[in-house]
């Protein structure tokens, strides 16, 4: 019997035994994640050694915990949804969904205005929310992205959260007066629109790096950078067009609003599907991996071998 097939077998046996170790989890809570080492004191080498390849396929007794031997990459649990693994030792919890609701609520106010809702035309409500939840909260959520390890994460959200501090600085009324300032320099009445309209190009750009970045992970996070890449090409375009009276192009405008408002909907579906497990609900949302993804080949290498 070659060491494919032993492995199989212990798969399969690790499979089988695995609802008498989800009752024992019951029955004794010391059994549970905060228990982890002493879990693995009582496995020999090669039960481990089974129980860590089970854990790929997202069953057995490591199935939730990451025993620090599995990578940390963009989309393992942290930033991305699914069965978030808490490194073992560490007491830090998932800090995507908080980022990513920050994210969705501050683009959701903002998009509102930007397809014209209620005949608001001036941002001066969303600068409040920018410093506080959007800026200082979802830089946090960086921050603690890259303290459990998650480059992508931290990247992501630290960056989404400086431009939330900036967009606040640059629209705070009668505060840095960076807008007036620019607009009062002669002959540039209609610099300020050009210069935040190479602003959000700017944006366009590092999201269509970050956009690279999510295509092998699944289609709703995919999505949510796909929206908000759109966004800032459409508002970009939009200040950059302006109509030489100093409005921008009300089209391209409330096109980049509606696409705002996909990106923050998205973002809540995301954040939603990383806090939902077996312990608060009594279902999960799909996120749906692509098929090319790790998940993906996983997922179809686990279903042809079962067919077998």
């Amino acid at each position: 019997m070659d060491s494919t097939t032993t492995q199989d077998h212990h798969v399969e046996q690790l499979e089988a035994n695995n609802k008498d170790y989800h009752n024992s989890m019951h029955n004794d809570s010391r059994l549970g994640q905060n228990n982890f080492n002493g879990l693995n004191r009582k496995m020999t080498h090669e039960e481990h050694a089974t129980a860590t390849a089970a854990a790929r396929f997202g069953y057995g007794p490591l199935a939730h915990v990451n025993s620090g031997e599995a990578r940390l990459p963009a989309f393992g649990g942290e930033f991305q949804p699914g069965t978030y693994r808490p490194v073992a030792e560490r007491k830090f919890a998932n800090p995507a969904p908080l980022g990513l609701s920050a994210f969705a609520l501050t683009t959701f106010v903002l998009s509102l205005i930007n397809v014209g809702t209620r005949g608001i035309a001036q941002p001066n409500i969303v600068v409040g929310i920018a410093f506080g939840y959007g800026g200082l909260i979802q830089l946090l959520a960086g921050m603690w992205e890259m303290a459990v390890g998650n480059t992508f994460g931290a990247t992501a959200l630290s960056s989404y959260g400086g431009f939330w501090l900036a967009f606040a600085i640059i629209f705070t009324p009668g505060g840095f007066e960076i807008q007036s300032s620019v607009e009062a320099t002669p002959g540039s009445a209609l610099q300020f629109l050009d210069s935040f309209g190479l602003f959000l190009m700017g944006w366009f750009i590092f999201t269509t790096v970050l956009l690279v970045a999510t295509l092998r992970s699944t289609i709703a996070f995919f999505s949510l950078f796909f929206t908000l890449d759109m966004a800032f090409l459409l508002l970009g375009i939009g200040y950059l067009q302006h109509d030489g009276a100093g409005n921008p192009q009300p089209g391209c405008i409330k096109a980049g609003g509606v696409f705002g408002l996909l990106a923050s909907f998205l973002a809540w579906y995301n954040a939603l599907a990383g806090i939902l497990d077996d312990s608060n609900s009594f279902f999960v949302i799909p996120v749906a991996h692509f098929p090319w993804s790790v998940t993906g080949r996983e997922r179809r290498m686990k279903s042809e071998r079962a067919q077998v």
